[in-house]
C-alpha cells in the first residue's frame, strides 16, 4: 500500500503541476476558453453567466496557480486532509464541464493541457474520470501520509510556488507566451501550415458474388463487382494544422495568398475599442520608418469604419484586411501584436509592450534571410 501511496500520489501531484504550468505559459488562451464556457452557459442555463466574460482573465490566473500550489502539496504530502478535499471539489468541478463539453458538444477543446496537449472533449473527460478516481484513493488514504518537512518548510514552499506562478503568469500576459504551441510560432510557414500533412488514403468496400471485399483500389463494376462504400484509414493525418485563417477587405477581396508574398508586417488588433494603445505611438513609429523592402500590413475583426478612424488617429495610412477575431487572437497574444513575415514564414513576433524599431526589425529580416 505504500508503493501505491506513493505512485498515486506523486502522478496526481505532478499532473496538476503539469497541467498548470501549461496554461501558465499562455493565461490568455485560459482566458479565452473559460470566456467561451462563459458565454454557453449563458445561452443554456443563464444570461448572468455573461457578467463573468470580464473577469475571465483573473479567474483564469486564480484557479491556475491554485492547480499548481495544489500539485505541490500532493508532492509535499501536506495537510492532505484539506488539499484532497480541494482537489476534489475542482476535479468535480472541472470533470462537469468536459462531461458538458463532450456530451452536449459545446466546447469542442477543454484547454486541460493548453495547446500544448489539444484534447477531444471525450478525452478530457476520460482524464477527469481517472484523476477522480486516483483522488477519491488518497482521500481514502489520507490519514496514512506524513508530511515530508516541517511545517514552516512547506509553508515557504507553498508561498514561494504561489509568488513565482504569479510572476510568470503576468509576465506572460504582458509579454508574449514562453512557449508559442500554436501554428504560427516564430519558425513556423503558415501556408504549409494550411496544407494537410498526409494525403487521404481510402479502403473501399464492395461486394461480389455475396462476398464482402476491402481493396485500397476502386475495383470496376465490369468485373463483378458492387460498390458499397469507403472510409479514410489515416484521418487525423489529413487535417491540416491551419483551416481557418483568411483574410480579405472590399477593395482586393481575397488577400489570403497574397499576404504570404514578400516580406510583410502584420500590425494585428483583435477590435479596435478594446486594443490597448499605451504603445501605438512606438508602433505607428515603427510603420513609419520601414523602408520599402517591407510592406505594413493590418488585420482586425473591427467594423470598417471603426477600425479607419483608429487607424487615422495615429496617421498610419496601411491597408487593412479582416479576418475572424479567434483566428487573429490564435496568431498573436497581443492586441495589438506585431508579426513579421517573409514568404509566409514567422521570423518574429511582439507584444505591444515589446516594440522593436525599424533597425531591429530590419535586421532580423536580413539575419533570417540569409
Amino acid at each position: 500500500m505504500k508503493w501505491a501511496d506513493y505512485l498515486v500520489r506523486f502522478f496526481v501531484g505532478a499532473l496538476f503541476i503539469f497541467s498548470g504550468l501549461v496554461k501558465l505559459n499562455d493565461p490568455m488562451g485560459t482566458e479565452i476558453k473559460l470566456a467561451e464556457y462563459f458565454e454557453v452557459f449563458a445561452t443554456d442555463f443563464g444570461h448572468f453567466f455573461t457578467g463573468f466574460v470580464p473577469f475571465a482573465l483573473p479567474i483564469g490566473m486564480f484557479l491556475i496557480i491554485l492547480e499548481i500550489v495544489l500539485g505541490v502539496a500532493v508532492l509535499l504530502a501536506y495537510r492532505m486532509n484539506l488539499t484532497v478535499r480541494a482537489l476534489g471539489v475542482i476535479i468535480v468541478f472541472f470533470t462537469f464541464l468536459t462531461f458538458y463539453s463532450a456530451y452536449f458538444n459545446k466546447v469542442t477543446d477543454c484547454g486541460c493541457f493548453g495547446d500544448a496537449i489539444p484534447l477531444t472533449p471525450w478525452e478530457s473527460f476520460g482524464k477527469d474520470l481517472l484523476l477522480v478516481a486516483l483522488i477519491g484513493y488518497l482521500y481514502w488514504r489520507q490519514g496514512h501520509f506524513t508530511p515530508l518537512l516541517a511545517e514552516k518548510v512547506n509553508l515557504g514552499i507553498l508561498a514561494g510556488a504561489t509568488v513565482l506562478s504569479l510572476y510568470l503568469g503576468i509576465h506572460a500576459i504582458n509579454h508574449l507566451p514562453f512557449i508559442d504551441f500554436r501554428p504560427y510560432a516564430v519558425g513556423d510557414n503558415i501556408p504549409a501550415n494550411m496544407q494537410p500533412p498526409e494525403q487521404p488514403e481510402f479502403i473501399y468496400t464492395f461486394t461480389k458474388d455475396g462476398q464482402e471485399i476491402t481493396s485500397k483500389k476502386y475495383l470496376s463494376a465490369d468485373e463483378g463487382y458492387t460498390y458499397v462504400g469507403y472510409k479514410v484509414i489515416n484521418q487525423e493525418n489529413t487535417v491540416p494544422k491551419i483551416t481557418d485563417y483568411n483574410i480579405y477587405n472590399e477593395e482586393l477581396g481575397d488577400y489570403t495568398a497574397r499576404s504570404f508574398t514578400g516580406p510583410k508586417l502584420f500590425l494585428i488588433v483583435y477590435e479596435a475599442g478594446a486594443a490597448d494603445t499605451r504603445r501605438m505611438a512606438d508602433i505607428a513609429a515603427l510603420i513609419a520608418n520601414l523602408d520599402d523592402t517591407i510592406e505594413a500590413i493590418a488585420i482586425t475583426a473591427s467594423a470598417g469604419d471603426d477600425f479607419r478612424q483608429f487607424l487615422a488617429n495615429y496617421s498610419l495610412n496601411i491597408p487593412f484586411f479582416y479576418g475572424d477575431a479567434t483566428v487573429l487572437k490564435a496568431m498573436i497574444r497581443s492586441s495589438p501584436g506585431l508579426m513579421l513575415l517573409n514568404e509566409g514564414t514567422v521570423l518574429g513576433k511582439w507584444h505591444y509592450n515589446d516594440t522593436p524599431t525599424a533597425a531591429e526589425v530590419h535586421r532580423l529580416l536580413h539575419q533570417k534571410s540569409r
